[in-house]
């Protein structure tokens, strides 16, 4: 078997026994007078504490009921809880900083926007402008005028926008129509 050594730092929790000897040990150590005048200092704080519940539920009564003359509910102070909540935020430190960095970050980014779109639009200026997109719009406009002649048309020449607009509409106007010609192949 094994041998315990039992001490101050026992690491076994107490037992009920363990509890029961050392309440005998502190009841022993007091005597019979400190022990009623605990016992009646006990039951003059359990008497105070009765009294200020009382005395606590009594103002907690009165301050509902002037609360309800003055029209206050529990909803009107909620919105008041919030709108003071929400001024001490818009006043605070934290936000003004928030809110100066936000603004700024916001003017950056409208700054980069406008300077984004400057550049795009200069790049296509320049790309039309180019002989490469000179050569391929002479190009266009040779085959379009080209088909518009073979086609029929009597129009000639014209910018590029119309000479793409006239053969839009000649294209549209040409929709096939649905005719029979021969009474034989009509159904019955």
């Amino acid at each position: 078997m094994e041998t315990r050594q039992q001490g101050f730092l026992d690491s076994e929790p107490l037992r009920e026994a363990d509890e029961d000897f050392a309440s005998q040990v502190n009841n022993s150590i007091m005597t019979e007078e400190e022990r009623e005048e605990i016992q009646q200092e006990l039951a003059k704080l359990e008497e105070e504490i009765s009294t200020l519940r009382q005395v606590l539920s009594s103002k907690e009564k009165q301050h509902a009921d002037l609360k309800q003359k003055l029209g206050i509910n529990p909803l009107s102070e909620l919105r008041n809880n919030f709108s003071r909540g929400w001024y001490d935020v818009q006043t605070s430190t934290a936000f003004k900083k928030t809110s100066e960095t936000l603004s700024t970050a916001g003017q950056k980014t409208t700054a980069a926007f406008s300077t984004l779109g400057s550049a795009i639009t200069r790049k296509f200026e320049d790309m039309r402008n180019s002989p490469s997109f000179k050569s391929f719009e002479e190009k266009v406009e040779n085959t379009v005028s080209t088909i518009k002649t073979k086609v029929g048309s009597s129009e000639t020449g014209g910018s590029f926008e119309e000479v793409l607009s006239s053969a839009a509409n000649a294209s549209s106007q040409d929709t096939p129509t649905n005719t029979l010609t021969d009474s034989s192949e009509r159904p019955r």
